[in-house]
């Protein structure tokens, strides 16, 4: 609920300073290996914007797959959580390179 807060607290502070009335779509990149509950962030949103500028705003949500780079091989490839070895010779450790980030990518307005 704290990030959903969180987001919410963007999202009014953006319509005070560009001035839109409302939102209509907001749109969230959550990554794999982020640790952000993808079905809780969406239950949470529907609870926490149910009023003010945020009332019946949409989510949408991209999500983005965990990607890492094998520190003895050196090839990239997909990762599953964090501390997985390499897809491809089974080393470790592999350093992530994508699917950690949580962020609002943009909003709908009017």
């Amino acid at each position: 609920m704290s990030l959903v807060e969180s987001v919410r607290e963007l999202i009014e502070e953006a319509a005070a300073r560009e001035g839109f009335a409302r939102v209509r779509g907001v749109r969230v990149e959550i990554g794999q290996l982020s640790g952000v509950e993808r079905e809780a962030f969406e239950f949470c949103f529907e609870l926490a914007m149910k009023d003010g500028v945020c009332a019946g705003a949409r989510l949408d949500v991209v999500a983005t797959p965990g990607r890492g780079r094998c520190l003895d091989c050196g090839r990239e490839g997909p990762l599953a959580a964090v501390f997985d070895p390499c897809a491809h010779c089974g080393a470790y450790p592999v350093e992530v390179l994508d699917g950690t980030a949580m962020r609002v990518i943009d909003l709908e307005v009017e």
